[in-house]
């Protein structure tokens, strides 16, 4: 009885310290509790043969040799059987969703300003925030840069990363937190800070990932009430104020010990360690991202995987994601998840794409023939080849009612150097430039080249003026040749356009009367949208 005792003991606490260091959810449809009681099974059941050298069956053995027979019984055969596509083929096709039709992009993408597109990706961000962190030296031998997540902050976009501890030692000299954020505007890349008070108060990241003990943010979560619960993706994010919050996934398995499906979000501040959590309906509006990306992608190509059941072994419909997914923003300000649709084998070309509101997972397919992301990263970088640039993962924008991946080109040392834009129904219609402005145009020209006019009812502002022409020049940039022109009444404009525009541009001189309308804005330099020169009669 002494060693059965004995033995006990020493399970119990070799299960808590298992329990402790790998945090294992204890629910039925998780197997990480079971593995951790088969480790310490087995521990016993070893310890015990080398202390007693005898290959009687002892009650110990007994116990533990059960234990570990039922164990592995419910780690493999149980999920196999309750988890398996061949029975739950259809479980797994709908975990997505209802996947409504797209008929109109812009219903969901309302078209962007220049000022407003992305072109600073997550490498980019993470050099300029390492730049910024080894500026003060002080700092940065304390803390290194965490993960960067992309959000809105007061409708401006920002790639935010925490400042997080660089090892156990610099852990234990500032056990109170690392002190501040990064932020990163993801549309000027010389738009970067180091922020360290928020209201009056310091920045003091206590909780985090890969803390020790129980400032560790998983374990914090976990032994807080949530060890029962499937919780993921922590990422870092600030609301409208600027406060820092650590943003976690809440989740359960919808197929047996799969098919995992998000059901709230739980905020953790960052300082205090105070949890809230939130049904996802009811989750603050500065929250970007509730469903995971891993999790869209793996339900996207379910969906398209069991389109006529498990056996289809000819691929008949069949449809996968593209590689890569990316973050985009709509028209009510809300995110998305987008990729690609492709056909089981297809490499380039797509079938439409999709975005899935990172909230509430509401899935719109647009049936839009296109390319790949990683064929339009080709057909930018084709157009640069001779300087060798790179193209960044490139992003979808409405660009005049017209789905467009936007890219930034970087050189070898990762420093933006160009931007370009690929049309997603056509990536041989390319425009790139050294601003975004000058792609935008450039952009144009290729749609026009294209027998692709761009409606001037595409643009959101734009005006209309009939002037007489002060000034006219042309500029061969990049292979495209713009003709700069002033007028009598808007001499503090200066109006843009191409032959694409029109054909009388290239023959228009000083003194010829001329409408032009134009897109405008804020800027000294607008784009012409249509022009007519009414001096010379072409009819």
């Amino acid at each position: 009885m002494k060693k059965t005792i004995t033995y006990a003991s020493i399970s119990i606490i070799l299960l808590l310290l298992l329990y402790y260091l790998f945090l294992p959810t204890v629910r039925f449809d998780f197997t990480g509790w079971i593995i951790a009681i088969l480790a310490v099974a087995g521990a016993i059941l070893s310890i015990e043969s080398i202390v007693e050298q005898s290959r009687k069956i002892t009650p110990v053995k007994t116990v533990t040799l059960s234990i570990l027979i039922l164990g592995l019984l419910y780690v493999t055969v149980v999920p196999f059987t309750t988890s398996w596509a061949l029975l739950r083929s259809k479980d797994y096709r709908d975990l997505i969703g209802e996947v409504k039709a797209g008929e109109n992009f812009t219903d969901h993408v309302a078209p962007i300003s220049t000022d407003e597109i992305r072109i600073v990706d997550n490498a980019m961000a993470h050099r300029l925030g390492d730049k910024v962190l080894g500026s003060i030296p002080s700092l940065g031998s304390q803390a290194e840069l965490g993960e960067f997540s992309i959000q809105k902050v007061n409708g401006k976009l920002y790639w935010v990363a925490p400042l997080l501890h660089s090892g156990i030692f610099k852990w234990n000299n500032n056990r109170e937190g690392t002190p501040g954020y990064v932020m990163v505007s993801a549309t000027n890349e010389r738009d970067v800070e180091l922020v360290q008070t928020v209201g009056g108060k310091g920045v003091q990241i206590k909780y985090q990932p890969g803390a020790y003990f129980s400032t560790d943010l998983h374990r914090h979560i976990y032994f807080n009430g949530y060890m029962t619960k499937g919780f993921t993706d922590f990422s870092f994010e600030i609301d409208d104020d600027g406060k820092p919050y650590w943003i976690v996934t809440l989740y359960d398995k919808k197929v047996g010990f799969s098919g995992r499906n998000a059901t709230g979000v739980l905020t953790v501040d960052v300082t205090t360690g105070e949890i809230k959590e939130y049904e996802i309906d009811k989750a603050p509006i500065w929250i970007d991202r509730i469903q995971p990306e891993d999790f869209i992608v793996k339900q996207l190509d379910d969906w398209g995987e069991y389109v006529l059941g498990y056996f289809n072994f000819s691929n008949e419909r069949k449809l996968t994601t593209t590689k890569g997914i990316s973050l985009v923003y709509g028209a009510n300000n809300r995110a998305y998840w987008y990729t690609g649709l492709t056909s089981v084998g297809s490499d380039e070309g797509t079938v439409g794409f999709v975005l899935v509101d990172t909230r509430t997972k509401e899935t719109i397919w647009y049936r839009q023939i296109g390319a790949t992301e990683q064929a339009a990263r080709q057909s930018a970088m084709g157009k640069v080849q001779e300087k060798g640039y790179v193209a960044s993962f490139p992003i979808t924008y409405n660009i005049n009612g017209m789905p467009t991946y936007v890219m930034s080109l970087k050189d070898r040392a990762g420093l933006i150097k160009m931007i370009a834009m690929v049309s997603v129904e056509d990536y041989t219609i390319v425009g790139v430039g050294n601003t975004i402005k000058e792609a935008l145009r450039s952009y144009k020209n290729s749609l026009n080249s294209k027998g692709n006019s761009v409606s001037p009812s595409t643009y959101a502002n734009t005006f209309e003026i009939t002037s007489v022409v002060t000034r006219i020049s042309k500029d061969i940039r990049n292979g495209n040749t713009n003709y700069y022109l002033m007028v009598r009444d808007k001499q503090e404009k200066l109006f843009i356009g191409s032959s694409m525009i029109s054909s009388e541009l290239p023959i228009t001189a000083v003194g010829d009367s001329i409408t032009v309308r134009y897109d405008d804005s804020n800027s000294e330099i607008v784009d012409i949208v249509d022009f007519e020169n009414l001096t010379i009669d072409l009819k």
